[in-house]
């Protein structure tokens, strides 16, 4: 299946998913970096889809993921939003960056966070801007720890 299959297929794989469950909606769908982006519109469903701690639309990902990677398809990854709360949550995790950073540069005193590895990433590319700070995740599965560190100016000499 090449890549304009994966993403009809995927697409198509999830609206029939949520109609399954009574959601009818038509899902957006785009290609970026190698990723599906599939976007469902904001319905009454929006909190089941999304779950605690979006537990739900990670696990619909990963279906659609896995049904893909079944089929050979040429793309697997998948991400799925549920009315922009990805982006929104980004947003977030951004704004609260910034306040780890600033308190990392006025303390000198390394930040460790538990937070899952999409939000990981989002700090990670937020603090790239930062030529004084350096991020980097340790430990294996939930165990996993986002560091914020303040770079050792004699290391960059």
């Amino acid at each position: 299946m090449n890549t304009d299959e994966s993403i009809r297929f995927a697409t198509k794989y999830l609206e029939d998913l949520l109609s399954f469950f009574g959601i009818n909606v038509a899902v957006y769908s785009t290609i970026e970096d190698d990723v599906i982006q599939l976007s469902i519109p904001s319905t009454s469903m929006n909190s089941l889809l999304i779950g605690k701690n979006a537990n739900n639309l990670r696990a619909l990902q990963h279906v659609v993921m896995m049904t893909l990677i079944a089929r050979n398809a040429e793309v697997t990854r998948v991400n799925i939003d549920v009315a922009d709360y990805k982006r929104q949550r980004a947003d977030k995790i951004e704004h609260q960056a910034e306040q780890w950073i600033q308190e990392v540069r006025r303390t000198g005193n390394e930040k460790i966070l538990d937070l899952n590895a999409a939000d990981r990433r989002v700090v990670h590319r937020f603090a790239q801007d930062y030529s004084d700070i350096e991020t980097f995740s340790q430990g294996e599965g939930r165990e996993r720890r986002l560091h914020i560190v303040k770079k050792d100016i004699d290391e960059e000499e």
